[in-house]
């Protein structure tokens, strides 16, 4: 469970509710509890502590959740690499246990296990179709896609951030819908960006 505060005063108040989970037979283990602190500017000043049943819960600058980093400073790079790393592990899985299989196969093991790739890790993903369909080291990471017409990774990106706007815009939370029209929405300038760096490539 997840509990998201601005403060540190309503942080307590939802440890407090936390806290009578008791009466509905729910027991919390304290020693697993982490708080961390996203701040709004450099320069804080010291963090209160925050407590459950009298134990005070320990701050840290990462967190594993659902198999994903946080960190403290909103940084991705941790969980790029931690992305990085398993795609190269799948990648020599492949390669040696599926070496023998046919093209078709292998293609349907890169579509099924390669589309998670991000920015940082778009030459692994490059790196795993050519091990996967033995390719040269070297050859064109275009061209080796569009002749088998899988999505390259900057299609991949595009269909993910068109996929995730599109939900937002067709949510039935108001709120959600709302902000999906005002201009100064991020998505909208992620999708923008996203479509004008391809098109400089």
């Amino acid at each position: 469970m997840v509990l998201l505060s601005p403060s540190i005063r309503g942080l307590r108040k939802l440890l407090a509710i936390s806290e009578n989970a008791g009466q509905h037979g729910l027991k919390y283990n304290v020693k697993k509890h982490k708080m961390m602190v996203f701040p709004a500017k450099k320069g804080l000043e010291r963090i209160p502590m925050v407590f459950l049943d009298g134990v005070s819960i320990d701050r840290v600058d990462r967190f594993r959740f659902f198999g994903h980093i946080l960190t403290e400073n909103l940084c991705d790079s941790d969980d790029i690499e931690r992305e990085r790393r398993a795609l190269a592990v799948r990648c020599n899985i492949f390669a040696r246990r599926f070496a023998q299989c046919s093209p078709e196969a292998k293609l349907t093991l890169f579509r099924a296990y390669c589309k998670t790739a991000r920015s940082s890790i778009r030459l692994q993903y490059n790196n795993v179709y050519r091990i996967l369909m033995r390719l040269p080291k070297y050859c064109s990471a275009s061209g080796m896609f569009a002749d088998a017409r899988v999505p390259d990774y900057f299609a991949v990106i595009r269909s993910r951030v068109a996929a995730f706007w599109s939900r937002i815009r067709e949510s039935e939370n108001e709120i959600l819908s709302v902000c999906s029209e005002h201009p100064e929405n991020p998505i909208l300038h992620y999708w923008l960006s996203v479509h004008r760096d391809i098109n400089q490539k």
